[in-house]
């Protein structure tokens, strides 16, 4: 037990001494703050879609009743049809953990939610992200289209890439076609992956603005950079729900 004690005691001094490696993304005022967003992806059964979304407009607030729910999207473009996009809100792990209980406790919630929509979809899929300190959630400033751009990094984590994927974004926003939502880290799902949610007018305006960042030199060039780390990357187009609070 003695040598057990000094070895951790010479560990916890050479953790002391050893240089701190710092990044974009993992120092800030958000670093010590425990709000997440859960990532939902449903994928509704063929042909089922309608009967999905009308169901979830017309119980939604029985949810919302016990969490908050940040954004709810179908999914117009990008990887399978018939698929379902929504992000929640919670404070810390343990306000989620209440709201889980509550959920279980809730009848109605079961009955005229959980059950019905359970019978429409064949998959989901949930990933836990933190909103990186360097950004924070935005509103749009009128109903729009939105894109969920993920990339996924090389290993290493921010203190690799996280830089450089910052000045990529943030040449993306000072061209000014395009307004930046939030960007995610994810901490439970695949590692090493980053979320962009955009807001756009409509889906012509963001690919007039596309073709304006290819010719932008400080986008080629912040974008080159960055690619150096990037293993791959997907986009989605989101039409909002009527219910949704991000528009």
């Amino acid at each position: 037990m003695l040598a057990l004690g000094k070895s951790l005691t010479k560990a916890l001094a050479a953790r002391t001494l050893a240089p701190q490696v710092c990044s974009s993304f993992a120092t800030g005022p958000r670093q010590y703050d425990g709000t997440f967003y859960e990532f939902r992806t449903y994928c509704v059964k063929p042909s089922k879609m309608n009967e999905f979304l009308e169901n979830v407009k017309k119980n939604i607030h029985l949810q919302t009743a016990h969490s908050e729910l940040v954004g709810f999207w179908s999914v117009e473009f990008g990887g399978r049809i018939d698929k379902v996009f929504h992000i929640w809100k919670y404070d810390n792990f343990a306000h989620q953990t209440e709201v889980r209980k509550a959920l279980a406790n809730d009848k109605e919630w079961r009955e005229q939610l959980l059950i019905p929509i359970m019978g429409l979809t064949d998959k989901q899929e949930s990933e836990i992200t933190y909103l990186v300190p360097w950004c924070k959630l935005e509103k749009p400033p009128k109903e729009g289209v939105y894109e969920l751009v993920t990339f996924q990094m090389k290993p290493g984590g921010p203190a690799l890439w996280g830089d450089a994927f910052k000045r990529a974004i943030n040449a993306h926003v000072d061209l000014g076609y395009s307004k930046l939502i939030g960007v995610f880290h994810t901490e439970y799902g695949a590692l090493n992956r980053v979320h962009v949610l955009w807001w756009n007018e409509s889906a012509d305006s963001r690919a007039a603005g596309r073709h304006q960042s290819h010719e932008d030199p400080r986008v080629v060039a912040a974008v080159r950079e960055s690619v150096n780390y990037l293993v791959s990357q997907q986009n989605m187009l989101l039409i909002p729900t009527s219910y949704s609070p991000l528009k």
